[in-house]
């Protein structure tokens, strides 16, 4: 058992990534692992939502298309006065 917790892995970067790595976990008081582990996270969160977006698509497929005429109109009014 190791001194740190979770998955050990060695992956290659570029330098200039690394670096610039390294000034922002010193900037940010933490370890290269911690800074590393919740990029990544960010990453797989950030793209995590196609997986969703996959999900409900196939959903959708599965069950058809019954559009109500009501709906459609209420939410486009809806749709109208809300400010995006």
């Amino acid at each position: 058992m190791g001194y740190t917790f979770g998955m050990k892995t060695a992956v290659s970067i570029p330098d200039d990534i690394f670096h610039t790595a390294e000034r922002l976990a010193r900037r940010m008081n933490k370890s290269r692992s911690a800074l590393y582990s919740h990029a990544l996270s960010e990453y797989v969160s950030r793209h995590a939502s196609d997986e969703a977006t996959e999900a409900m698509n196939a959903a959708l497929d599965e069950i058809g298309d019954s559009s109500d005429m009501f709906v459609t109109t209420a939410a486009r009014r809806t749709l109208k006065r809300v400010e995006w």
